[in-house]
């Protein structure tokens, strides 16, 4: 999936990455928040400040770090009121906030907190604003409790998108403004060509990794051949570990045996893989008894892919025996819907379709491994723009997939908890830009899905311009499209007008998730 990255506005700081590589600890986080001020994001610099630390260094640096960025807004504004004059200093506020991290959310003692955070501001060459960095400090630290709960009391994010989420999400907006200030939780999906999750679920024991088995059943209300519709359960497996772990602590996972993969992003691939077996299933209905089905070739899309834990998922489904295209159980016996699978994955930044390689590779989904199995799958990884790109190539007809799953490009604000720069970066602009580069990629995909196949459109914001209300203004410019409803038996997100909206609202649950199913109906 692709992330929109725009730097905020009328900012002079310009930190080269090599700074963070220097100095104390506090030093080295001061200077990566300094650089994500000036546009650079957190996956672009974490690596480099923690590989520059010695490992009993590396927790603290990392919790500093994450934490201020969830309560950064937050921090704003009750340093705003601390202070007697405006402080207009950028590197003078970050060093503060530090400080004031420190004191009320890490329990670092107050003289530890206190002295080495001026000592920062020494080094990053601001001595002469040691003074003021101190006295704040120090008051804080007589009364930490009453500033926590001052700083605690509201959203710790920009106004303008907090303004938009409460618009939004006018009941659950208390709940949600906490939420997004917590770590998210750490969530495997076990590949079931390799185990099953009760095993693995065994094996994460015997490692001393404590997790939860987490169901998510998905009814869906998909045609059949009779032209009706009928109620279709999927129950989407997943374990919550009781503590983010790294993966080399987890067994067999450099082999394939699972994947680090939200539990709400884990519902993507079996929502478009059931709605695709839907289809070849009424086709085979409406074949003559005499029609051999089995002789079918099919095509289809992952739109936007990388970094690719979505599309092993659905190729994990693809090849596996009990939700295989080439292993259906149909009326006691098992027959193929399929000759050959011919799966399309694009993406338009060539360095990200790397990752898409190296995470198939590691889970033995790579074409070759694909050569070795029984099913005939051809996996082909196109770098492309999806707002333009066409699966047909020069070809005639323009009707080319049978099922398109489109992890569209979003503002991420449904993985702030993650991702916590991301309310540092967006702006109220890009919100707009986002959605007219959504529906240029939803206008230049639709025309290329079969008469009768499904498009999944997916995005990981909690903002409904980008989601239920880009569906209801693409839906007014066809008349070949229609929406399928889930049914009552969900037990995941809250019903939007169209599809179904997750938010990253208690410690448990997963990130914020929009899911959308649409049916082609008519050419």
């Amino acid at each position: 999936m692709r992330q929109t990255s725009t730097a905020p506005r009328n900012n002079k700081l310009k930190p080269s990455s090599n700074l963070i590589m220097n100095g104390s600890v506090r030093v080295r986080v001061i200077r990566t928040l300094l650089a994500i001020q000036n546009g650079q994001s957190l996956a672009s610099v974490l690596d480099p400040l923690l590989n520059s630390l010695h490992d009993g260094d590396k927790g603290f640096a990392h919790a500093l770090l994450l934490t201020t960025l969830r309560q950064w807004y937050a921090l704003e504004r009750l340093l705003d009121s601390l202070a007697d004059n405006s402080i207009d200093e950028k590197e003078v506020r970050t060093t503060i906030q530090v400080g004031l991290t420190q004191l009320l959310y890490l329990q670092v003692a107050d003289h530890a907190a206190i002295h080495e955070t001026v000592e920062a501001a020494k080094e990053i060459e601001f001595a002469h604003a040691t003074g003021l960095i101190n006295a704040i400090l120090r008051k804080v630290a007589k009364n930490p409790s009453k500033f926590r709960k001052k700083c605690d009391k509201k959203h710790s994010l920009p106004n303008w998108l907090a303004y938009q989420l409460k618009q939004d999400w006018s009941e659950q907006y208390d709940d949600l403004m906490q939420g997004l200030r917590q770590p998210a939780p750490m969530f495997l999906r076990v590949n079931t060509a390799v185990t099953s999750i009760e095993d693995y679920q065994q094996a994460l024991v015997e490692f001393e990794v404590e997790a939860d088995l987490v169901e998510l059943t998905s009814g869906l209300q998909l045609d059949n051949s009779s032209d009706t519709a009928t109620s279709n359960s999927i129950v989407t497996k997943g374990l919550r570990l009781h503590q983010s772990t790294a993966v080399n602590a987890l067994p067999q996972f450099a082999h394939g045996a699972a994947s680090v993969q939200d539990m709400h992003a884990q519902l993507a691939a079996p929502l478009i893989h059931s709605a695709l077996l839907n289809k070849l299933n009424v086709k085979n209905d409406d074949a003559d008894d005499d029609t051999d089905t089995s002789n079918n070739e099919i095509h289809i899309l992952d739109a936007c892919a990388a970094p690719g834990g979505k599309l092993a998922h659905w190729l994990e489904l693809i090849s596996s025996n009990e939700s295989s295209l080439f292993h259906v159980k149909q009326n006691d016996e098992f027959v193929s819907l399929v000759s050959k699978v011919k799966l399309t994955a694009i993406d338009n930044e060539a360095p990200r379709i790397e990752r898409i390689y190296d995470n198939l590779q590691r889970l033995n989904l790579s074409q070759h491994d694909l050569q070795q199995t029984e099913r005939n799958i051809e996996l082909n990884i196109v770098c492309a723009d999806a707002t333009t790109w066409q699966g047909a190539g020069k070809k005639k007809s323009k009707l080319v997939f049978d099922a398109i799953l489109l992890d569209s490009p979003c503002t991420a604000t449904g993985v702030i908890r993650r991702h916590p720069d991301i309310s540092i970066l967006r702006t109220e602009e890009d919100v707009e830009q986002t959605a007219l580069l959504q529906a240029d990629i939803l206008h230049n995909l639709w025309p290329q899905l079969k008469v009768g196949g499904y498009l999944l459109y997916v995005t990981c914001s909690i903002l409904k311009q980008e989601n239920v209300e880009q569906m209801q203004d693409f839906m007014t410019h066809y008349n070949n499209v229609a929406a399928v409803e889930f049914s009552d038996d969900c037990n995941w997100g809250i019903e939007q007008a169209i599809g179904r909206q997750c938010l990253p609202i208690d410690s448990e649950s997963g990130d914020g998730f929009y899911y959308a199913l649409l049916h082609k109906t008519a050419e």
